[in-house]
């Protein structure tokens, strides 16, 4: 995965069109039951506005650190006045149709004790003319943006949804839609859909195994002339599925908070990442991490482009891969952590033969931070520091020893010819904390002087008494 993909999150542009809405909450207490029905009477104390519908997923896009514009009907009355608002403060550049026939879509929820007692909706369908005005703005403000987000829940707004999205095809534009209607055909030229599992099999899906699934997909896709589909699957998690491969990805959170707006943080996150430059296996994975983040969260909520990155670091240290990764790559994985506010610890060493006060050293080592960074001496510069019968082990089986370890989070070979020292390796993970063992001082630390002037700090830290590599192999040999 092209891990670069963060640093042009805020170079995206993207366009969300849809059926926008406000999701207004009246939140209070209830001690008692009406004495004129059989119904909670709820003491108001808090109100709260949200955008909702479409406006949602741009939100979710403009958090992600994207540059999203949005289009959608609302009504000339106080709730889209309301909404309007809502939108600037999110730094959303809305582009809203106004008309003054029907009312903004508005969700009006009561809340009491964290449980709703009702939700109001007030709502009519848009009409024809509306959703001309609503295409008309659209083919006028396309040439701005790379990526078109079609969301639609079924208000009437996206009445030319067709005729849009063969405009933005023809633009080169990367489509996705998240579908509400059965008729897949509707969609003609998207690049993905995303349907969740229910809209799936309404629209001639089939979900008896994963055979099937597969399947069916493809042949949706195939008369439907669409390029791929993401299938939301809730507790299964995702499939990826084009023409020629299905991609599962399981879900990414044990315990759920709350579903609310998932679907629209899903397609959001892969729109931004599509646009960012991945492919549809690696946006997809982005999205999946992006909604086990959102639904341990209570609320419609979003996330934030650290959160995502330090899901994806801890993804990829517990599949083990903090070793074989190129060593830029492992250096952006470091600064996605300082980027989620964690502490990076600094240490390095020949690590041959692995005993007790190696465990030791490095659990005191990571306590000093959240992430330890361990610098492991190439086979050649153990040579000229130890001699050349050492080391006993070789780099590779060296360094899948030291990563098997809880309190290590990368290794990182150094040692190049004439420079044994980790002073280069230390000026490019830049540490907020430099640890060696044993009897050195400050002053005599390679790289100190390097780490104190950056703001951080340096330790020196007891090695276990009687615990070396030489004793150990003093020992065998008897």
């Amino acid at each position: 995965m092209d891990l670069s993909v963060f640093s042009r999150l805020s170079q995206v542009k993207v366009l969300v069109v849809g059926d926008v809405m406000l999701d207004r909450y009246f939140i209070g207490d209830s001690q008692r039951i009406s004495p004129e029905a059989p119904v909670p009477v709820v003491k108001i104390n808090q109100t709260d506005d949200k955008v909702g519908g479409a406006a949602n997923v741009a939100r979710n896009i403009a958090h992600l650190d994207g540059q999203v514009g949005l289009l959608g009907i609302v009504g000339q009355d106080e709730n889209g006045a309301r909404l309007t608002e809502l939108l600037k403060h999110e730094n959303i550049h809305s582009e809203l149709v106004e008309q003054n026939a029907k009312p903004t879509i508005t969700k009006l929820r009561v809340v009491s004790r964290h449980q709703q007692v009702v939700r109001l909706d007030f709502e009519e369908t848009f009409n024809l003319q509306q959703a001309t005005e609503l295409q008309a703005k659209f083919e006028a403000v396309l040439a701005d943006y790379q990526a078109v987000i079609f969301s639609d829940y079924n208000k009437g707004s996206l009445a030319h949804i067709s005729k849009m999205i063969q405009t933005a095809k023809q633009a080169g534009k990367i489509i996705l839609v998240d579908p509400k209607q059965s008729d897949l055909t509707l969609y003609r030229g998207a690049t993905v859909i995303t349907p969740n599992l229910g809209e799936f099999k309404l629209a001639g899906g089939d979900a008896t195994d994963e055979t099937s699934i597969a399947d069916s997909a493809r042949r949706l896709i195939a008369n439907a002339g669409i390029d791929s589909i993401l299938l939301t699957r809730s507790e299964q998690g995702m499939s990826a599925i084009d023409a020629n491969e299905k991609i599962d990805m399981p879900a990414q959170v044990l315990e759920v908070s709350d579903v609310t707006g998932a679907g629209d943080t899903v397609i959001a996150t892969l729109a931004v990442m599509l646009t960012a430059g991945l492919s549809l296996a690696d946006a997809a994975k982005m999205a999946n991490f992006a909604a086990g983040i959102v639904v341990a969260k209570l609320g419609a909520a979003t996330v934030k482009p650290e959160e995502l990155a330090a899901k994806f670091n801890q993804q990829l240290l517990t599949q083990g891969t903090h070793y074989q990764c190129p060593f830029d790559d492992v250096l952006q994985h470091i600064e996605f952590a300082k980027q989620a506010g964690e502490k990076i610890v600094f240490t390095n060493g020949c690590f041959d033969i692995l005993h007790a006060g190696h465990v030791a050293y490095l659990e005191k080592a990571k306590a000093l931070g959240h992430r330890l960074v361990l610098g492991l001496n190439s086979d050649d510069s153990i040579s000229r520091l130890k001699g050349a019968d050492r080391p006993v082990n070789p780099l590779e089986q060296r360094a899948i020893v030291m990563t098997a370890l809880k309190s290590v989070d990368w290794v990182i070979p150094f040692g190049e010819a004439g420079d044994d020292t980790p002073l280069k390796l230390i000026k490019s993970v830049k540490p907020d904390v430099l640890v060696k063992g044993g009897d050195y001082t400050i002053e005599t630390i390679v790289g100190a002087e390097f780490v104190q002037q950056n703001g951080g700090d340096v330790v020196v830290i007891d090695f276990v008494d009687g615990c070396s590599t030489t004793n150990v192999i003093n020992k065998i040999r008897g």
